[in-house]
């Protein structure tokens, strides 16, 4: 009998979520509780809709030439795609079975020992580093930061690529100091191929209102052109490959 899971969501062409053209698959369920979360319905593990390894697969085959044609492959996203191991790691195991390229989207806030297992079949991690100071990844996020450098150094130490990702929130994720820290953490690092910054939006307020929530960055404003160019100046000092969302 082919494992279920719980999906959120499938994208069928995406272009940012790693390299080439991109089959996208939303997993649901988080362990975070990020205040600028704009997929807030991806929270609840017990929402969206079971599918099997099988049935993805399946949907998987029809888009093939275009990932290869591309130099794309398949990613694996959320939520947090790790909170269903089991039917990851299958899912996992028959991709590589088509030869594609895998990517994990994730937020690194993962069980080690676990993620080892998987490793193998992954050729790319999107790592997403909220914060790099404790206390306010911790405020931001609801969880500490530990395991999330923990496992970035397990990756670089395993020579695994690795696409670091940030969101510039203003006031919340963009203030200098932070800024240097995490630059200078990234470039200890072996395996970080790109940082991308992705700027803060509220376009999934409608999202936690829809669900009767309160959105928790109500007067927040959303992060502009000067911002995402004020953090990748920093980023630049330390010869990082920056890929920044701007205008010009």
């Amino acid at each position: 009998m082919s494992i279920t899971g719980k999906i959120h969501s499938i994208e069928t062409f995406g272009t940012v979520d790693g390299p080439g053209i991109r089959y996208i698959i939303f997993f649901q369920g988080c362990p975070l509780r990020c205040k600028y979360c704009h997929n807030r319905d991806t929270w609840d593990l017990q929402g969206g809709k079971e599918m099997t390894v099988d049935e993805v697969i399946s949907d998987i085959k029809k888009y093939i030439p275009f990932m290869v044609s591309s130099g794309g492959g398949v990613t694996i996203s959320g939520g947090e795609p790790t909170l269903q191991m089991e039917f990851l790691t299958a899912l996992l195991l028959e991709i590589k079975k088509l030869n594609l390229h895998t990517a994990i989207d994730t937020s690194g806030f993962v069980h080690l020992d676990l993620m080892k297992q998987i490793l193998p079949y992954v050729d790319l991690v999107l790592l997403d580093l909220k914060h790099i100071d404790p206390q306010k990844h911790l405020n931001l996020t609801g969880v500490s930061n530990e395991k999330i450098l923990s496992f970035a150094q397990y990756l670089s130490d395993n020579e695994i690529s690795i696409w670091m990702r940030h969101v510039v929130v203003p006031s919340l994720t963009d203030q200098e100091e932070d800024v240097h820290r995490l630059a200078q953490f990234a470039t200890s690092l072996k395996t970080v191929e790109r940082i991308d910054l992705l700027p803060y939006h509220s376009m999934g307020k409608h999202k936690w209102e829809s669900m009767g929530l309160e959105y928790p960055l109500q007067d927040l404003r959303d992060a502009n052109d000067i911002d995402i160019k004020k953090v990748k100046a920093i980023f630049d000092l330390y010869e990082l490959k920056v890929i920044a969302d701007t205008a010009a």
